[in-house]
């Protein structure tokens, strides 16, 4: 998924010439923590609200602030990952979207890029979620499909993070399918730990129905 296919944030920018304390009033009103600095329709770079509050004379123009402002951006064509990093790198609350001339032509929000990584990790989509963990050496993503289609279900997403300093690798995969039990189990019998999960368990159920009909016989 590209930058250019979400729906944009109508957040406002301002302009070089406007004051400090514009800018403050403006982020203010939409409740934002940066705001994009443009000459024109050419991005400049971006302003915190932390830095203009150190501004001593709030009627100094953006353009007069003493130090250079930082450029964070992406392009419509990249990635919505790349503004996750971006925003993760600098943390940002917003990242401006600009041309390959440096023209603004929108701004992504943290809203924008959270409903992204739903979409990208199929929440909205039918079937179990699960996070495993195993030594990033004895992985493999073929075994992992492997376990899942054993259990007559498929592999939909898999996505990995590794920790360097445990060499533990996580996997998030999601299934075609609710129902984990089996599919728990094998992986359990082949060295996984499952740290979490969302879906049904047939035997969980079983035990509870079992459980129902042994009081309600004990009550006859």
């Amino acid at each position: 998924m590209q930058i250019q296919d979400l729906n944009y944030a109508g957040y406002p920018w301002v302009q070089h010439t406007e004051s400090v304390a514009t800018a403050l009033a403006i982020m203010e009103d939409e409740q934002l923590s940066h705001l994009p600095v443009v000459e024109g329709n050419t991005y400049l770079g971006l302003v915190s609200k932390e830095a203009l509050y150190e501004v001593m004379d709030d009627s100094t123009a953006l353009q007069q602030l003493a130090w250079p402002l930082p450029r964070p951006a992406v392009k419509p064509t990249d990635h919505f990952l790349a503004a996750i990093q971006v925003m993760g790198e600098q943390s940002l609350t917003l990242v401006p979207v600009v041309t390959d001339q440096q023209e603004l032509i929108a701004i992504i929000s943290v809203h924008e890029l959270t409903t992204a990584v739903g979409k990208f990790l199929g929440l909205q989509e039918g079937g179990a979620l699960l996070v495993l963990e195993k030594e990033a050496q004895h992985y493999t993503a073929s075994e992992v499909a492997k376990l899942v289609e054993s259990n007559d279900a498929q592999l939909v997403q898999l996505n990995t993070v590794v920790n360097a300093q445990t060499g533990i690798i996580q996997l998030t995969i999601r299934l075609n399918k609710y129902e984990v039990s089996d599919i728990i189990a094998t992986f359990q019998r082949y060295d996984y730990t499952v740290r979490f999960y969302v879906g049904e368990e047939q035997y969980a159920n079983e035990l509870k129905s079992n459980y129902d009909h042994l009081i309600h016989y004990l009550k006859i």
